[in-house]
């Protein structure tokens, strides 16, 4: 069951909420919209983005809906709302809403440890790289301090990493075991992970890894049911997420695919790599998804865990799922490659405004709002003051870096200066 302490915070979450819808709260002005357009117009032109799909959406109302440029640089088909983009890491949301859901329940709890229902994690062992007198390096493996649980996996307090993650030996550990050799399910991918060692103690350091995949395989142990089963009966049928699923098979679905550039390698790889493992309901990173589905799974995180009348989570666990979970007190570092970003902690599952952060002036946005993104270059955001939601759904990994940020200034702009900084 949750935590008690988080039951406290539910009234004083729905007052807070209320309070951000207040009726004068501003829409976004034309002339900022048209800034937006003249950004991404400019990039498309340029030939440095094949194409967009950009929502805003305030009040629960599209104020702005906009495509640019083309899915195919190949085919020339130009981009539509119905586009279909390869989500990558806004999967996890997803993946943990639907956890969070089992929580609520009562199927299972925070504190689970992850070997209840992976049994390979029982002997999971830490790895610490240890350099020997003649400069040479060893790996030592050493007991976990406590077992890695759910929260871990959650928050990705784990220990389990990326193979691009951390030092040379958590890659070359990735590399040895083959993980994504052959044909595999989600549980076969869960025993693969918990046989390599951790990159650091559980619940010390935020690290970006497998950890949802984890939590994808012991969705489908708990429902009897795929990955994808369980999300299509419990969020996409309910939210009305037609469009949403891990693999394609039918030929008009296949031309609504969009595609990055033919220059971005490292996004053609990852596709490439996905379909390669058609089989694999990666929790971490498969799903394929809409604008217009997307904004709908936006919109109910915006309106506290409900949509269109049906609750998909309770307060409660709605206030544990957009809490920071790795703040001040938590005892957990963060890592070099923090992705939440300045003034940003983490819930389970997404980054939550905490605190302006350090840069001068702090980047645009509120407190107690909520992101992700993703390697593919597909990000949102929610944001309860504005009673806003914001979804850009484009497909580069090597542009990301760069269009993301300015994407969302673009969108701040929009409202007069007091409204853009927490």
């Amino acid at each position: 069951m949750l935590r008690r302490e988080f039951l406290v915070g539910a009234a004083l979450l729905a007052g807070t909420m209320a309070r951000g819808r207040a009726a004068d709260v501003p829409a976004p002005t034309a002339e900022g919209l048209d800034r937006i357009t003249a950004f991404f117009d400019n990039e498309v032109t340029s030939g440095r983005l094949p194409g967009a799909v950009i929502l805003v959406q305030q009040h629960g109302k599209p104020v702005y809906l906009k495509t640019f440029g083309v899915r195919d640089t190949r085919t020339g088909l130009a981009m539509t709302p119905d586009t279909i983009f390869a989500i990558h890491s806004m999967t996890k949301p997803i993946t943990c809403l639907g956890t969070m859901m089992l929580i609520d329940k009562g199927k299972l709890a925070l504190a689970d440890p992850v070997s209840k229902y992976i049994p390979l994690f029982a002997d999971t062992k830490v790895g610490l790289e240890v350099t020997n007198p003649d400069g040479t390096l060893t790996l030592d493996l050493v007991p976990p301090v406590r077992p890695v649980n759910i929260e871990d996996l959650l928050r990705h307090t784990s220990g389990i990493s990326y193979d691009y993650i951390g030092g040379k030996w958590v890659e070359q550990a990735y590399t040895a075991a083959n993980i994504f050799e052959g044909q595999f399910n989600n549980r076969e991918f869960a025993d693969r992970i918990a046989k390599l060692p951790l990159a650091r103690q559980p619940g010390s350091l935020w690290r970006y890894g497998h950890s949802t995949d984890v939590l994808g395989s012991i969705i489908e142990i708990i429902s009897g049911q795929t990955l994808y089963e369980f999300l299509k009966q419990r969020i996409f049928d309910p939210l009305g997420m037609s469009s949403t699923r891990f693999a394609l098979a039918m030929e008009d679905e296949l031309a609504r695919m969009a595609r990055p550039l033919p220059n971005d390698f490292i996004l053609l790889a990852a596709e490439r790599e996905r379909l390669d493992h058609p089989e694999w309901q990666s929790g971490g990173g498969g799903l394929l998804s809409t604008i217009t589905d997307y904004q709908r799974f936006a919109q109910m995180l915006l309106n506290g865990g409900e949509f269109e009348g049906k609750r998909y989570l309770s307060p409660a666990a709605f206030k544990a799922m957009t809490t920071d979970h790795i703040g001040p007190g938590s005892g957990v570092g963060r890592d070099y490659f923090y992705f939440p970003g300045d003034g940003f902690g983490y819930g389970y599952g997404l980054a939550v405004r905490t605190d302006p952060g350090n840069a001068k002036p702090p980047p645009p946005g509120s407190l107690g709002e909520l992101k992700w993104d993703s390697g593919s270059g597909t990000y949102f955001g929610v944001d309860p003051k504005l009673d806003m939601v914001y979804v850009l759904m484009q497909q580069t990994q090597s542009e990301r870096g760069r269009i993301t940020p300015a994407f969302k200034a673009l969108v701040y702009d929009c409202y007069p200066p007091e409204l853009r900084r927490p």
